[in-house]
C-alpha cells in the first residue's frame, strides 16, 4: 500500500503487480472539507430542504393515487416524474448530508460506478419524460377527441418503459466510458458524490476523445430532449392561437403552465452543467452548481405542480378536508 498526496488529502492506492503503477482501489470524496466553518450552518438547511423535497414528492403521489379525478395520463406521468425525483436525491443528498459532519469519506470504486450510473440515468429519465408529457400536452390540445386513444393506458405504460430505457442505456454508455480504464492520478474526486468530471480526471489514460464522447452524448440528450419539447409546444401554440374562445385558449395555456416552468427550470440548470466553457476546470463551482441541481431543483417541481395546477389544488384541498373529518 502507498499514500499518495493530492491537495492536502491522504490518498490511498494499491500497487498492480509486475509493471510498477499506482492503482486506485478506492476514492475519497472530498465534499465540503474545505468549508468547515459553514458545515454546521448547512448540514440542518439542506436537511430541512430534503424533508421537504421527499415529503412534497410523496404528497404529489399519494393524492394522484388517492383522488380518481387524477387518473389521468399527464397526472401519471407527473406521479412518476415525483417518484424519479425522489429516488434522484436519495442517490446524491444522504451523501452530502454525511459530507457535511466529516471530512471526507472514502467510497469503492464499485459503489462510485453504481451511483454515478443511477445520478445519470435518472438524469437522462427526467429529460426524456419531460419531453414525453409535453407530447401528452400536445395530443391533448391539437388532437382533443383522438386523446384516449392515443394515450390509452397500455400506450402509456410503453412509452413510460421507453423513457427509462432510454434514459439508463445513455448511462450505461457513459458510465462504461469513464471507468473503461483503471484510475491512477490519485484517489481523491473533488466532489461529494461521484460525477463525471473529477472521476475522469483521475483516470490513467486521460482520453481527450473520451470526455468528448461523454460530452457530446449529454449534450446531445439534452438538446435532443428540449428541441422535441419545443416543437410540441410550437403545435400547441399554433392551435391554441386559432381557438376562438378566450376562455378556451385560457384553459388550454394553464394546463401547459406548470410544465412548461418545470421545463425551463430543468433544462435551464442542464444547460449550466453541460455548456459552462470551464465545467470541470473549478471544482468549488462545480460544487455549488451541483448543490442547486441536486438540493433545490427538486423541490421546485412539486411546489410548481402545486401552486400552477388547479386541480392538483383542489385533489389536496379534498384530501385533507377529508382527513380532517375522519379525525373529528
Amino acid at each position: 500500500m502507498a499514500a499518495l498526496k493530492d491537495g492536502g488529502k491522504s490518498c490511498i492506492a494499491e500497487k498492480l503487480q509486475g509493471n510498477g503503477t499506482w492503482l486506485v482501489t478506492q476514492f475519497v470524496l472530498v465534499g465540503f472539507s474545505s468549508l468547515p466553518h459553514l458545515r454546521t450552518t448547512l448540514f440542518p438547511l439542506f436537511l430541512l430542504t430534503y424533508l421537504v423535497t421527499l415529503s412534497s414528492n410523496v404528497t404529489i403521489i399519494t393524492i394522484i393515487h388517492v383522488d380518481r379525478t387524477l387518473h389521468t395520463p399527464m397526472y401519471r406521468f407527473l406521479a412518476v416524474l415525483s417518484l424519479s425525483e425522489t429516488c434522484y436525491t436519495l442517490v446524491t443528498i444522504p451523501n452530502m448530508l454525511a459530507h457535511l459532519l466529516m471530512e471526507s469519506q472514502a467510497i469503492s470504486i464499485p459503489a462510485c460506478r453504481a451511483q454515478m450510473f443511477f445520478f445519470l440515468g435518472l438524469g437522462c429519465s427526467h429529460c426524456f419524460l419531460l419531453t414525453l408529457m409535453g407530447y401528452d400536452r400536445y395530443v391533448a390540445i391539437c388532437h382533443p377527441l383522438r386523446y384516449s386513444v392515443i394515450m390509452r393506458p397500455a400506450v402509456c405504460l410503453c412509452l413510460g418503459a421507453l423513457v427509462f430505457c432510454s434514459g439508463f442505456s445513455v448511462a450505461l454508455i457513459e458510465t462504461c466510458m469513464i471507468f473503461s480504464s483503471p484510475f491512477c492520478r490519485g484517489d481523491c474526486v473533488e466532489h461529494f458524490f461521484c460525477y463525471i468530471a473529477p472521476v475522469l480526471r483521475l483516470s490513467c489514460t486521460q482520453s481527450a476523445l473520451k470526455a468528448l464522447g461523454i460530452f457530446f452524448l449529454s449534450v446531445l440528450v439534452v438538446l435532443v430532449s428540449f428541441l422535441l419539447i419545443l416543437l410540441s409546444y410550437a403545435f400547441i401554440v399554433a392551435t391554441i392561437v386559432r381557438m376562438p374562445s378566450a376562455t378556451g385558449r385560457h384553459k388550454a395555456f394553464s394546463t401547459c403552465a406548470a410544465h412548461l416552468t418545470v421545463v425551463i427550470v430543468h433544462f435551464g440548470c442542464a444547460a449550466i452543467i453541460y455548456l459552462r466553457p470551464d465545467s470541470g476546470a473549478n471544482p468549488k463551482q462545480d460544487r455549488l452548481v451541483a448543490v442547486f441541481y441536486t438540493v433545490v431543483t427538486p423541490q421546485l417541481n412539486p411546489v410548481v405542480y402545486t401552486l400552477r395546477n388547479k386541480e392538483v389544488r383542489v385533489a389536496l384541498r379534498t384530501t385533507l378536508v377529508c382527513d380532517c373529518i375522519h379525525l373529528q
